[in-house]
């Protein structure tokens, strides 16, 4: 592999200290030195010959071709970006070259979150999991192990580095099914010695979606059961607590108790306050956290720069409905007295359910994708649709789930930009975009996905940074690298740092920005040159070069 200098750019290192002006030298996959030069000098190649060739700052190469220059004058190097919070699991087999993601600048998406990951897989209910995944533009779930998945990855190549955490859910498919009670002892460890295998196969840790079946049907003491088997690897605990909205308080307090018990860091996922009526209630939460940090538990949280979040329509149905899987929960829904049933729980609400419609309310949910490629729901609003049906929406609702086989999305337009801001500028606050890798043809290419698939880390510096100055750039770009390679135990990632991986995106801070809009989603963000995937060159110019040069980091490497 050549060698490849950086000349003339401005460094931002991943640490949140100053930026400086540097030049930079990759050999291989790392970065073995860091030039740093005068404010108003820039370093040139001396072609001339010499006794032992060109020369650049006293390194010398034999040959011309020994070497690759890029020109970096007035754009920033930064380390790459990495996703904390990424659900690419299927898609970076759909579609290897990331491109949502990798053209934002991100070289390296944590997957696995929200209690779902891509595996394991066993046991009945999780071989129903597994064809409704196989599904998803026809890919073929041929693994079980977490182990099979990262070799499947490995196999297929990827553009991006593939950080796995392995979810709650998978865990309680494979064991218990979509059994809406708590684990047996036999069964809670059959799901611990699961886990230990997948952590030994190279999961960072452990995550959970408390407000999906079948994670929410789990008590806290098997997430600490659970959460400690993590501790004792090193691990790390993430999760999509068990509400955002009316019981956000709650939920959090839950969260900071896993992690207390089981002596583990606690990554409270996607931090918002859901619902007009909970607006402001991160000025709480985020007190919450930094009182539980003085007294000795380890917290922190990720956030996206949106005010809507995004996901699966069943969520609008309680989850005493799911019991039993994909089956018995449409079953469910064409009978008429249980429709009956369910319409009055989401009216007037169930205590300690995450209640989106009465948060949001049908005019602020969004579709993004359905089951059928050819549908013109995607971008219409559940108010809309039922218009156009002349319909009740919760009877949409319920008809849409069963027309589509439970596999339609959803945007929630129900947040509060002070609350995101807020918890932007929190101190242990990192980024993730709580989006897979998408891309505008193909498969990926269909429905209108939530905009933070193209655009979160480009919106973060351009919006945040640039236009409202609520981030300074050094502060931004460490909580999108350093900061999120310390948490998750990524070695050699995340910051620009002689012996480090050279995984860097270059920019223009005077022009990134996303492009992405709800109704347009599939746009790439702006503003990026070139992006560095282990020395390698994968996108350049602003294009993809096609390079498949990331690789799946297991826990401890």
């Amino acid at each position: 592999m050549a060698k490849l200098i950086i000349v003339g750019g401005t460094v931002v290192d991943g640490t949140g200290g100053p930026s400086f002006p540097a030049d930079l030298v990759i050999d291989g996959d790392r970065i073995v030195d860091i030039i740093r030069r005068p404010e108003a000098s820039t370093k040139e190649i001396n072609p001339a010959a010499t006794a032992g060739g060109p020369t650049f700052d006293g390194f010398t190469f034999a040959r011309r071709d020994e070497y690759q220059l890029l020109e970096a004058t007035g754009l920033v190097v930064a380390p790459g970006f990495i996703d904390a919070h990424s659900h690419s699991d299927l898609s970076l087999l759909q579609n290897p070259r990331a491109e949502s993601k990798i053209r934002q600048g991100v070289t390296t998406e944590v997957i696995g979150q929200c209690g779902s990951s891509a595996a394991p897989l066993y046991g009945g209910a999780a071989k129903e999991r597994s064809e409704f995944l196989g599904r998803t533009g026809g890919l073929q779930i041929n693994w079980s192990s977490l182990g099979d998945y990262l070799t499947e990855v490995e196999k297929k190549g990827v553009a991006v580095n593939v950080a796995p955490m392995v979810g709650h859910g998978n865990l309680r498919a494979s064991v218990l099914g979509w059994e809406p009670r708590a684990a047996t002892p036999a069964e809670l460890e059959e799901m611990k010695n699961l886990l230990r295998r997948s952590l030994e196969e190279g999961a960072l840790g452990l995550t959970t979606g408390l407000i999906y079946p079948p994670g929410s049907y789990a008590p806290t003491e098997e997430i600490i059961a659970l959460a400690e088997v993590v501790a004792a690897y090193g691990g790390i605990y993430g999760s999509h607590i068990r509400g955002e909205s009316d019981n956000l308080l709650e939920a959090v307090k839950e969260g900071i108790r896993i992690g207390r018990e089981a002596g583990i860091f606690v990554e409270i996922s996607h931090h918002k306050a859901a619902g007009r009526r909970n607006w402001g209630k991160t000025t709480v939460t985020l007190e919450m956290m930094e009182t539980a940090r003085r007294e000795g538990v380890a917290v922190g949280c990720d956030v996206y720069p949106y005010t809507a979040a995004s996901t699966s329509l069943s969520s609008l149905v309680p989850n005493w409905a799911q019991a039993g899987g994909k089956g018995a929960f449409l079953a469910r829904l064409r009978d008429p007295a249980i429709r009956a049933r369910l319409k009055e729980e989401i009216q007037k609400g169930i205590p300690g359910w995450e209640n989106f419609i009465a948060a949001a309310g049908f005019e602020n949910i969004l579709i993004t994708r359905t089951n059928r490629p050819e549908s013109d729901l995607p971008g219409k609003t559940l108010a809309e649709i039922a218009r156009e049906r002349q319909a009740d929406p919760t009877e949409v609702v319920f008809d849409l789930l069963i027309e589509e086989e439970a596999n339609i999305g959803m945007v929630l337009f129900f947040m509060q930009e002070e609350d995101v801001r807020r918890v932007l500028r929190y101190s242990e606050a990192v980024i993730g975009s709580d989006a897979s890798a998408a891309a505008p043809y193909g498969w990926l290419g269909q429905g209108k996905p939530h905009p933070r698939a193209y655009g979160t880390f480009a919106r973060v510096l351009g919006h945040y940074v640039r236009q409202e100055g609520w981030l300074t750039l050094e502060e931004a770009v460490r909580k999108m690298t350093g900061q999120t390679a310390a948490r998750y135990g990524l070695k050699g990632r995340g910051l620009i740092a002689r012996g480090y991986y050279a995984d860097l995106v270059i920019f223009d801070p005077a022009a990134i920005a996303d492009r992405a809009t709800y109704q347009e989603p599939h746009q790439y963000a702006d503003g990026i040159h070139y992006v560095i995937v282990n020395g390698t060159i994968s996108v350049a110019k602003g294009e993809h070069t096609g390079a498949l040069a990331g690789r799946v980091l297991r826990r401890g490497q």
